[in-house]
């Protein structure tokens, strides 16, 4: 490996996931096991700026890799977006010597991470951690797993209750510009539809695939809702479809961001402990300015201008499976 860099500096960005706390464990001591100085940046890009950075070790990361959220904290930077801001965060990269970055975030986090290497040629490999798992590049994000894993399990408990009143329930998942999490929730959940921001469902299927289960004497339904689906949100739904309803009684549960939070799955912690050794890896091998990513379980490193405002598409099968159960 190329003796380069000698000091990494880690931070998390963007909305928190389950398993960026796996991820940063295993990019702190990766970086220990090869030798290098490594370096939080607590608060993201804002702690960039502001030098609240401090050094790890490999006792500081103890104890972690079955907790959610991120102890390096997590910020969305306003100032990072300015030209002012960015030469903060370099002088204060400077001042520690730091000569590689290794961030653990999503798309916003990629793009302002790309944006800097060109302007100061810092090499840096990005971790896709979102629970959105909408990052092209990759099969799964980090947090993914674990996100849809809480939502199946609220919605098997909400199912016992509409079994028990004859309800339909609307229910709510993250997701705003993808559907991953909703659609596998709702094979998983058995759902009577899905709406995701994907696909081009109508108001009139909706009703349709809802009244034909009221006709049948269907004691129960569930519709599974992304949060950016274009027919609009599980309470937008609910109202429309009460008005035209005399056979169900229509309760709303919106999950939000109970989604985000709670104890990494295992496939997340090995997925992110994976992710963390390669970033690192890379990194001292030579890599710079990419996505670490997940592919036929093999890892590969993605260019940033080949993923940034590519969109991780669902494929066409879950589609088709979802529709075949859901009558």
């Amino acid at each position: 490996m190329e003796p380069k860099i000698s000091k990494i500096g880690v931070f998390t960005s963007g909305g928190d996931a389950p398993g960026m706390n796996a991820a940063l464990r295993a990019v702190v001591r990766s970086a220990i096991y090869y030798k290098k100085e490594v370096y939080g940046i607590m608060q993201g890009y804002e702690g960039m700026i502001d030098g609240d950075i401090v050094k790890l070790g490999a006792r500081s990361v103890g104890n972690i890799i079955q907790r959610g959220g991120t102890i390096l904290k997590s910020a969305r930077s306003q100032e990072f977006r300015t030209k002012e801001g960015r030469e903060k965060a370099f002088q204060n990269l400077k001042k520690h010597g730091i000569d590689g970055l290794v961030a653990i975030g999503g798309d916003g986090t990629f793009t302002g991470l790309h944006k800097f290497y060109e302007e100061y040629s810092i090499p840096a490999v990005c971790i896709p951690g979102t629970i959105d798992n909408d990052l092209a590049g990759t099969d799964y994000t980090i947090g993914y797993d674990t996100a849809t894993n809480t939502a199946v399990e609220a919605i098997d408990k909400i199912r016992d209750t509409a079994i028990s009143h004859n309800r339909l329930f609307f229910i709510e998942v993250m997701g705003r510009n993808s559907g991953y999490i909703a659609i596998n929730c709702g094979i998983a959940g058995g759902a009577v539809a899905t709406i995701i921001p994907e696909e081009n469902m109508t108001l009139d299927d909706l009703f349709h695939k809802l009244d034909e289960g009221g006709k049948t004497n269907k004691k129960s339904s569930l519709v599974v809702v992304a949060e950016g689906s274009k027919l609009g949100g599980a309470m937008e739904l609910a109202k429309k479809f009460s008005e035209r309803n005399n056979y169900f009684d229509i309760k709303v549960t919106i999950l939000g961001h109970l989604q985000r939070g709670g104890t990494p799955t295992y496939f997340d912690r090995v997925l992110a402990s994976k992710m963390g050794v390669a970033a690192v890896e890379g990194l001292l091998k030579g890599e710079k300015d990419v996505m670490v990513g997940i592919r036929n379980n093999i890892i590969v490193y993605n260019n940033f201008s080949t993923i940034i405002n590519h969109q991780h598409e669902i494929d066409s099968e879950s589609l088709r499976i979802a529709k075949i159960l859901s009558i």
